[in-house]
């Protein structure tokens, strides 16, 4: 499969995808790991079976020729699965040692953290209007979602690495499908059993790190099963999708349209779960809201001041050159010149 094609119709549907995949799988571990659900506590267990189910789909696309397997050396791929794999350990260690409040503002600073990556690994400069964008999301998230915040020497630490490796994963996604012009598929298809391998030989001892409970004593269910299933199957498109946005868009744009899924999670809490909106939440949303349509503007209009001098006509440089003809120094320059 070639470097995927930049449409708007598929950016849309890389981006539908995504968001209806990661409100789906939150719903469905929310009654898969919740105490009044399932109450299956191995989250990282579960990441392990997620990518496992991914490397299989991948094994399978590969062997009925879906889709080209291209080389990409093997260091960097696992050292990508490690920063990945770090990424996850530290947000469930992030979320158990922090309080909800402070877990939700280190997910805040991944935008900030991923723009200044961005600067230092690759140069890149953001306009004063991504800037401002940028930062209305993040109050109108913050008002949404940050509660209470206490702060522990440990949880800091976990946070900082969970916020570090997410941001380079990332990066990371775009950098290599770029490098070695391999599509989002391929480089998911060569990551995931890595990771499969990894966290199913090492979530059983995070989880019981994280919860005190083994894996062996967990007493499945149908309606378990079910529900694990489930996530996986969504995990799969949740996974594709992400390395097919990052490849089209950028690490910062799907940080700051990925908070429209808390968004979607808030609102289908409130519709399934009864979870309590208050106006507190709603002006938190309306305010991202807003933070993402000017961030699009801000986006597309940093674009179109890039490529417009590239694309002016004949018809578009003629009042300048008039104006260039009629200008009092031309005489002085051509004087000069011909002295």
């Amino acid at each position: 499969m070639e470097k995927e094609k930049k449409s708007p119709v598929s950016d849309v549907g890389a981006w539908g995808m995504n968001i209806v995949s990661s409100v789906g799988i939150i719903m469905a571990n929310k009654q898969l790991m919740s105490p009044h659900g399932f109450a299956f506590g191995f989250a990282t267990t579960l990441t392990g079976f997620h990518f496992s189910v991914t490397a299989l789909v991948g094994l399978v696309s590969n062997a009925t020729g879906y889709s080209a397997s291209k080389h990409v050396p093997l260091w960097e791929l696992v050292w990508f699965s490690l920063v990945a794999n770090a990424s996850i350990t530290g947000m469930n260690l992030s979320l158990m040692l922090n309080s909800v409040g402070f877990y939700q503002i280190s997910k805040l600073s991944m935008i900030p953290v991923v723009c200044v990556m961005e600067w230092i690994l690759h140069g890149k400069h953001f306009s004063r209007e991504v800037k401002i964008a940028v930062a209305v999301v993040v109050v109108g998230v913050g008002i949404c979602t940050v509660t209470d915040v206490k702060v522990n020497a440990k949880g800091f630490l976990c946070a900082c690495v969970a916020i570090l490796c997410t941001s380079l994963q990332q990066i990371s996604i775009g950098s290599l499908q770029k490098k070695y012009s391999i599509g989002s598929f391929e480089l998911l298809s060569k990551t995931a059993p890595i990771q499969a391998l990894s966290l199913l030989i090492l979530g059983p001892f995070v989880d019981y790190f994280l919860t005190g409970k083994l894996l062996t004593d967990y007493k499945l269910s149908t309606g378990a099963f079910f529900f694990i299933l489930l996530s996986c199957s969504l995990a799969v498109f949740c996974n594709i999708s992400q390395y097919l946005c990052i490849g089209r868009f950028s690490a910062v744009s799907f940080q700051v349209l990925g908070h429209m899924k808390t968004v979607c999670v808030l609102t289908l809490g409130w519709l399934l779960f009864d979870s309590q909106l208050t106006f507190k939440n709603l002006l938190g949303m309306a305010l991202a809201v807003l933070g993402m349509i000017v961030y699009s503007w801000a986006v597309e209009a940093e674009k179109q001041s890039k490529v417009l001098p590239s694309h002016l006509s004949e018809e578009d440089l003629k009042p300048l050159k008039e104006g260039i003809s009629e200008s009092p120094l031309k005489d002085d320059v051509i004087g000069e010149s011909k002295v």
